[in-house]
């Protein structure tokens, strides 16, 4: 059984310094649902650091500049924030879709994100929404775009000693809205064979002038897709459009072969996923 310290500190910099000076291997748990898993079966030491009792860490908060949200918050209390579901509807999806109903009680955006699963779904949300990333560390603050967060399989940006301090995703322009789709072998509480998320922007006449695309479980990284943007973008989202960026997000992918899907398979479905993916952030914007 793996031995475990277990600290809970109130303040950003207190779990900084724990984390910095650790003589043994450190571990920031936001709500545990991976962490605790990961743990089984090891035998060496751990500091375990619980944020959850630091109060920006928790919380999430929306002003005139968009979104900041406390990367331990609860998806429960996300995706019961209604003022936050009608600027990102997607992105709320997408929180909503991870684990069940008791895992939600723990589970968080920034777990999701720190856990660095290319599957996640909250990422390509994320991504798809321009959101950027606070990290926290020693050595002062930086800030990181959601789409260079994760780095590998498993693996991200945080250095020695950091921790994901803030979320912050810019308030949508007029008539922006997004979605987030994804493929599962069973209807709920599995993990993504393939998903993606769509921010539009529509002008005059039903002119998309903006979009981002981002797709998941389809390379080690969850991807953003310019091409697939640049497919949209300038036209009012008619089916030649559609499977232009269908076509690019699939030409990107670089998915794997296994007992869930195989590598055309995934390719194929992330493109459709696309196609409706921006049909329904359009209509959003829309409406």
């Amino acid at each position: 059984m793996v031995s475990v310290v277990y600290e809970a500190p109130d303040t950003l910099e207190g779990a900084v310094e724990l984390l910095a000076n650790s003589k043994i291997t450190a571990k920031v748990l936001a709500g545990g649902t991976d962490l605790l898993i990961q743990m089984q079966g090891l035998h060496e030491e751990r500091l375990v650091v619980d944020v959850k009792k630091i109060p920006s860490m928790v919380e999430a908060t929306l002003d005139e500049e968009g979104l900041s949200l406390g990367p331990a918050m609860p998806n429960a209390a996300l995706t019961a924030r209604e003022d936050i579901k009608a600027l990102f509807p997607g992105l709320v999806e997408a929180a909503y879709l991870i684990g069940s109903t008791q895992v939600q009680g723990r589970c968080s955006i920034g777990g999701n994100l720190c856990n660095s699963s290319p599957a996640a779904d909250t990422i390509p949300a994320l991504i798809a929404n321009g959101a950027q990333c606070v990290i926290k560390g020693p050595k002062g603050s930086r800030t990181i775009a959601a789409e260079n967060f994760v780095t590998g399989v498993g693996r991200n940006c945080l250095g020695d000693g950091e921790l994901l301090a803030a979320i912050t995703v810019p308030k949508p322009n007029e008539k922006t809205s997004d979605a987030y789709l994804r493929f599962i072998p069973r209807t709920e509480m599995d993990i993504a064979v393939a998903g993606a998320a769509v921010s539009i922007t529509l002008g005059s006449e039903g002119v998309c002038i903006a979009a981002r695309v981002a797709i998941g479980a389809v390379a080690t990284t969850a991807l953003l897709v310019p091409e697939a943007a640049d497919a949209l973008i300038g036209s009012k989202l008619d089916e030649t459009a559609l499977q232009a960026a269908a076509n690019a997000a699939s030409k990107v992918s670089n998915p794997i072969t296994d007992r869930r899907g195989t590598i055309e398979f995934r390719k194929h479905v992330v493109g459709v996923l696309v196609k409706r993916a921006a049909k329904i952030a359009a209509d959003r914007a829309g409406a």
